[in-house]
């Protein structure tokens, strides 16, 4: 972090009282830019292959929560929070919009609401710049790091590296989960499960988890949203995993393992997102570059990784193109054949997750 002294007399004068300085234009540029609602500038920057409408869902999302986000930074019709400002900055420019990143940088730049940091700041400034706002360009060149200082960026915007909490489980031998259930119902559940889960090299524990977070176990379970089944399937996704009755608990158990097996590849095994996708949708995941904020999607997420800990799954890369998400991110997890045979097996019962099968459990929402 900067010393006070050390900060261009323009950018300081952010803070308080216009500058004198020959840069005193730019700064009222800059300022005037800041006050405007509507944002920076109409480009919103690189979109690669993105179609039209994903594009402008994207950008009406980022501007309702701009637009709540400045009522929260500037006491209008609601007391000030610069704290709740900062949060829904960041979800906004986690969906790369420029004018949020731009704000955001700028509550570092001035110290508003954080701990003053020109790093932070001039990496902000620098991302918005290359998704279209000119006046954070000019800003990026005005606040700088130290020299030597890594780039940086806020904790919200960090794609957190996955925790590996133990070895990654093998998926090829189904008699190590395989406990005597106390009914022919739950045998032949858990038969399903485990043959359809070695047929898509999916962990059956966690396929039991999704199934005691999502129905505890009730084939008949129906969300208000009418996901339905053990594996709560909406009917596009039943139909999108050719499920031709969405209640047989057979072709249910099914549909869901092979949706699970696609997020596993599309998120290249990171169990988090997947969870987060399996409630959310992987739009939303995409969206939101990370797990939604959503409270249910949160806490459904924590539900399940109660009972499944790990944060690495074996994933076939051939399933589905990696989600731009961890596209770009250095591959963490190996293909699923390297990843079975480097991994011990981990001898967890089925009757763990099956041993309170009939204790309360609130359903998804979905």
């Amino acid at each position: 972090m900067t010393k006070t002294a050390t900060r261009p007399t323009a950018v300081r004068s952010f803070v308080g009282r216009p500058s004198r300085a020959a840069g005193s234009l730019l700064l009222a540029s800059a300022l005037l830019a800041a006050a405007a609602p509507a944002g920076l500038r109409a480009s919103p920057g690189p979109t690669g292959g993105q179609d039209a409408a994903r594009v402008a869902e994207r950008a009406a999302t980022a501007r309702a929560l701009i637009d709540e986000a400045l009522r929260h930074e500037n006491a209008e019709g609601t007391p000030r929070d610069y704290a709740r400002a900062h949060e829904l900055y960041c979800q906004a420019a986690r969906l790369n919009n420029a004018d949020a990143l731009h704000r955001l940088g700028w509550m570092y730049a001035n110290g508003r609401g954080v701990a003053r940091n020109d790093a932070i700041a001039h990496s902000l400034f620098s991302r918005a710049a290359e998704y279209g706002s000119e006046v954070a360009e000019r800003l990026a060149g005005m606040v700088r790091a130290e020299p030597g200082a890594a780039a940086s960026l806020p904790d919200c915007l960090v794609v957190k590296k996955v925790r590996d909490t133990g070895p990654t489980p093998q998926v090829d031998d189904p008699a190590t989960f395989v406990a005597a259930p106390d009914t022919p119902a739950r045998r032949k559940l858990v038969q399903a499960v485990v043959a359809q889960a070695r047929e898509y090299r999916v962990d059956p524990r966690l396929v039991f988890a999704i199934m005691r977070a999502e129905s505890n176990f009730d084939p008949n379970a129906r969300s208000p949203r009418n996901a339905q089944g053990l594996m709560q399937l909406i009917p596009e996704t039943a139909e999108r995993f050719a499920v031709a009755d969405i209640l047989d608990p057979v072709q249910n158990v099914r549909g869901g393992v092979r949706y699970l097996r696609w997020l596993l590849s599309y998120f290249r095994g990171d169990v988090v997102l997947a969870l987060a996708a399996y409630n959310a949708g992987e739009g939303a995941v995409d969206r939101f570059r990370g797990v939604p904020p959503y409270a249910e999607t949160m806490a459904y997420v924590a539900r399940i990784r109660a009972l499944y800990p790990h944060d690495r799954h074996p994933f076939d890369p051939r399933v589905a193109e990696a989600s731009p998400v961890v596209a770009t991110a250095a591959p963490t997890a190996s293909p699923v054949a390297a990843a079975s045979a480097a991994s011990p097996r981990i001898a967890t019962p089925v009757r763990y997750f099956l041993g309170s099968i009939d204790a309360p459990l609130a359903q998804s929402n979905r």
